[in-house]
Formats: structure tokens, sequence, C-alpha cells
């Protein structure tokens, strides 16, 4: 018996037979050509480019005929990088300069944009290296004359086990036999991920080496809520987590008769519960886990495909599509948090030492007003569709939170005098993620309609600590008592301005912390669709009075790991499901 642990990105536990996936490369070839060769070899990649944009059309237009518009979607970017002029020009160019055949030429420019991306601190540029993997292979193949092994041809139920899944894989997999998925690769924004929680398919990526531990038929345990998986478990292990499944689905048939109530304590304060969102597809979702609207919609998967920033008219329909699918519930839209490490596609960008702390978000937005006025535009524009709300992210103080207030109005006097219909009563509220504006809420209270903490951000900030650093990752506490002080200030300032004030950070959907929250006297809790549910059961099995003691008790400790445990030990002796 093997354990291995991951990263959880789609709840749930699977038990059943492996069915190892591992894409074949054969070694690219690389030989010399003549100067003469070069224009016949650009024919040949122009072909192989041909042939797989065909593929794509095919593969879009049964994405369309399914309804599947996540999968459309990427399928349109994949159609924009495969006519990229720059993508294009660099095989050319160094086609011409090294005089080597044109498959070792696409494979080295392909392994310099993919190394580009690997090495940002954002994961969400990392998972887009995938992307472009994904196009250079269909290219290579046809290049290659070589077939791939379909996932679409599976015939019985099987946990998938794979280094990666390219999106291509992920779109024509047969869903209905694919019960689980444990990766390599991935994070919890990765296109896998997101099918699988799309899809409702237990998943647990980040595993780095499972694939060489595994063969086709060996039986496996996917434990999607504790992140791990089990190879070869044996007799005791099995029967536990028999025992576990079936108490999970007995616990996921309950959870579903809350979808229809409210998030109400035991004494009748009432809590809204949101979606953190990061594309339109995920609306579905968000509407059949029972969830008061989006909390959270991050709007940079639009800026992060190639082909530059997009159109305002782009903008407008993907806005305008989630409001739409959420029939009138509330979308909070969080406005760009790009720069720094987050680059747009063929825009030029500033090297940074530390990017984190750099160029990013507000302050790129403020610096790139072009950008900025075109999102504000489709922003106010889609407002009068729905229930939108506008958040800007990383204000620092009230200077940055005025001039980005002004601009908004700048852009709502333009609109008006091009007579373009638009929500005049639009709420907007700051996000709450660096220490300086926590401290200075009371100051920022007086402009705006409402707060939303992004506690990522806050708890890295306020302990100096990098998150992604695995070093260092453990002094990443939300239970720290600076961090726990400084929610209560910023919860305070808020309802002395009789703003409210919501959580859209990890923190929100963790179901140790739901409690403390709603003692420090949180309004809103954003998070993943998916733990929408055990939130809810949460909240509506405790008075206010049970929250505000033990938070009373808590903010009297000294230490993280005083904290914790306390907590920890008050959950766990109130919440069965939660030793699961």
């Amino acid at each position: 018996m093997k354990e291995f642990k991951g990263i959880s990105v789609s709840p749930g536990i699977s038990i059943g037979k492996a069915y190892l996936y591992l894409e074949d490369r054969p070694p690219i070839p690389s030989y010399e050509i003549q100067p003469d060769d070069v224009a016949a070899e650009m024919d040949r990649f122009n072909v192989a480019r041909k042939k797989a944009s065909e593929e794509i059309q095919v593969l879009k237009k049964r994405s369309s005929a399914e309804g599947d518009k996540h999968d459309h979607r990427f399928l349109d970017a994949h159609l924009l990088m495969l006519s990229d002029p720059e993508f294009i020009g660099q095989v050319e160019d160094q086609l011409g300069e090294d005089l080597r055949n044109v498959e070792w030429i696409m494979h080295r420019v392909i392994e310099t944009l993919v190394r580009q991306l690997e090495e940002s601190n954002d994961s969400y540029l990392r998972e887009r290296a995938v992307d472009i993997y994904d196009v250079a292979n269909r290219i290579l193949n046809h290049l290659l004359y070589r077939e791939r092994v379909s996932l679409a041809d599976l015939n019985e139920e099987v946990i998938l086990v794979t280094h990666n899944l390219l999106p291509s894989d992920t779109m024509v997999m047969n869903r209905e036999m694919v019960k689980a998925i444990a990766m390599d690769a991935g994070s919890k924004t990765s296109h896998t991920a997101i099918v699988a929680r799309s899809f409702g398919i237990v998943a647990v990526l980040g595993l780095s080496d499972i694939s060489r531990h595994v063969t086709s038929g060996s039986e496996i345990i996917v434990d999607g809520n504790a992140g791990l998986v089990i190879v070869d478990p044996d007799e005791a292990t099995r029967t536990r987590y028999v025992n576990s499944l079936r108490e999970w689905h007995q616990h996921e048939v309950s959870l579903l008769t809350l979808n229809d109530l409210s998030a109400e304590t035991r004494d009748g304060k009432l809590i809204e519960l949101n979606a953190n969102i990061e594309v339109p597809e995920e609306t579905d979702v968000v509407v059949s886990h029972g969830a008061d609207g989006v909390g959270l919609f991050r709007s940079e998967f639009l800026f992060l495909q190639p082909g530059g920033p997009p159109s305002e008219e782009v903008q407008y329909a993907a806005y305008t599509e989630v409001l739409k699918a959420l029939s009138g519930k509330s979308v909070t839209i969080r406005t760009l948090d790009l720069g720094g490490d987050k680059i747009i596609p063929d825009m030029e960008h500033r090297e940074e030492k530390n990017p984190i702390l750099g160029w990013r978000a507000i302050r790129f937005c403020l610096s790139r007003k072009d950008i900025f006025r075109v999102q504000l535009r489709a922003l106010l524009r889609a407002s009068a569709h729905g229930n939108l709300k506008i958040m800007f992210p990383m204000i620092s103080g009230v200077e940055e939170l005025l001039s980005t207030l002004e601009f908004l109005e700048e852009v709502k006097e333009e609109c008006r005098r091009d007579r373009i219909e638009f929500d005049e009563r639009l709420s907007i509220g700051s996000m709450i993620e660096i220490p300086s504006a926590a401290v200075t809420t009371d100051i920022l209270a007086k402009h705006v309609q409402f707060f939303s903490i992004g506690t990522n951000d806050l708890i890295q900030y306020t302990v100096a600590v990098d998150r992604g650093n695995e070093h260092i990752a453990y002094l990443y506490e939300p239970f720290h008592p600076a961090v726990l002080r400084l929610l209560k200030m910023v919860i305070d300032n808020a309802h002395a301005a009789s703003i409210p004030v919501a959580m859209c950070g990890e923190m929100a959907g963790d179901p140790l912390a739901t409690v403390v929250l709603l003692g420090l006297g949180l309004d809103s809790f954003s998070m993943s669709a998916f733990s929408i549910p055990q939130v809810k059961q949460i909240i509506r099995s405790v008075s206010m009075s049970e929250a505000e003691e033990l938070v009373g008790t808590v903010m009297d400790m000294r230490s993280h790991n005083e904290i914790n445990s306390y907590v920890t030990g008050w959950m766990h002796d109130r919440f069965s499901f939660l030793n699961n």
C-alpha cells in the first residue's frame, strides 16, 4: 500500500480500478536542411497548422451541439494560438537562422514559451502553458504522422491516473466512465480542475509522481476531501474507505436538502453565501449548490488569452452571460488583478524583482487607463442586465481608492454622453487584502458601499510569508492572533459606517473557520460553490451567541497553535462529518 498527498480540487471519495494514461512522446527528429528547403519546411508547418485547426473546428461543433460553453471558449483560444502571427513568425525566423527541420524548430520555440509561463509565480499563467503545449502537440502529430490514444474510447468505469491532461484530453474523454482523476501535475485553477468540479468528478492533482507508481488495473482510492490517493490499499484501509464512502454519499444527500434553505443561524441571523468563479461556465454549479450569488468573479481569464486585451464587446458579453445565468442574484466582479507576474500576452511588461508587491492590480489599471477604461465601460454596460457589483483589488489607502473612483466617474460620464444605459445605483466595493488598507478601513468605509476581505493576500502580507514557498508555508496561519485582530478591526469599522463585509479568500470556505468568522461578525462568505452546502450546514447548526462566545475565548489567546487547537477541538466536538 502506498499513499500520496496532493491538492484536493474536487471533493468526494472514489474507489476503483486505475487506468494509467501516459502520452507517448517519441523523440523529436533533428536534422540539417539547406537554405532552399526553408520554404518547403514552412509549407509543411502551415499544412499541419491547417489540419490542427480543422480538428479543433470539429471539436468546437461537437462542443456547441452538447452545450459545453467552457470547452467552446478554450477551443477558440487554441484557434487563436494556431494563427498567432508572433508564434508563426518566431518559427519562420528560427527556421531561416538555424537551418534545421521545422519539427525541431517549433519544438524549441514552444519550449521557450512554456518555460516563460512555467517560471511565473501565478498559478493561472503556469496552467496556460498546458494550452500552448496542447496546440503544439496537435501540429507535431500531423508533422510526424502519428495518432494518439483517445480517452473517448473508455468503456468501463475507471480512476484516471496520469502525469498531466491536456485540455483536448478532457474535452474528448468519456466523462461518464471517469469516476476520479489522480494527476502528477495541476492546481486548483487548471483546466482539469475546472472540468472535474463542473462534472462532479472526484480529483486530486499536484501528486508529483503518482503515475510512476501505478499500473492499469491496480485498485486505487481517491480521497478528494483530504487530497489523498492510496494505491493498492490493504484490507483494513479499504474497509474504512468503503464505510467512509457510504457516509459521504449519505452526507451529500443530506446537504442537497439545504439548497433551497437560507444560511440562517439558530437564533435568526441571516448570512449570505456566495460562490467564487473563474469562468462564466461555472454558473451552473453556482446555482445547483444553492449559492445566493457570486461574491468573486475573477475577470483575468479574458485577458490571459493570446491576442492581447479583449475588446469591450468580448468583455461585455462575458459579464452579461454571468448576470443572466444568475437571474437577478448579485454578481460581484473584481476588476483586473493583472501586472506583476500576471502578464497580458502580446503586451510589453516590466521586469520586477518582487512582482507580488509590485506593478499589479489597481496600480496596473491606473497606469494603463486605456485597458482599464475598456473594462469599466463593459462592466457598466453589463450592469443594465442584472445585479452587478464592482470591487477594486489591492487598494492600499484612500488616495488610491479616490483616484480609482474618480476615474470610474469619468467613464460613467462618457457612457451618459454616449447614451449607454447602466445601473446608476451600482454598488462599489474595495477589497481589503493589504494591512495598510485594513488598518485604515474607518477611512475607506466612507467612500464605498461594501468591503470584501481577500484573506489569501492579507494573511500572506500580515505574517510576511510567501504561501507558495514550501520552506516557510507552515507559517501561513489563518488563526494567527494578528490576522484575527485585523479581521475584527475591518468588520467593526465597516459596521460602524453601516456597510457590509464579505470575505472571498480561501478562509471563507474552510469549515473549521466558519464559526469564528460568524462570531467576528462577517456578513457574507464567498467560496468554491462545492463548499457552500457544508458551510451552510454549520451556520444553520449554531447560534450567534455561541459563535461570539467562541471568538471571545480565542481573542484572549496568545498563539496560533493555541487558537488552532482550541477551534479544531470545538468544531470536531460539534460536527462529526469533519472527522471523516
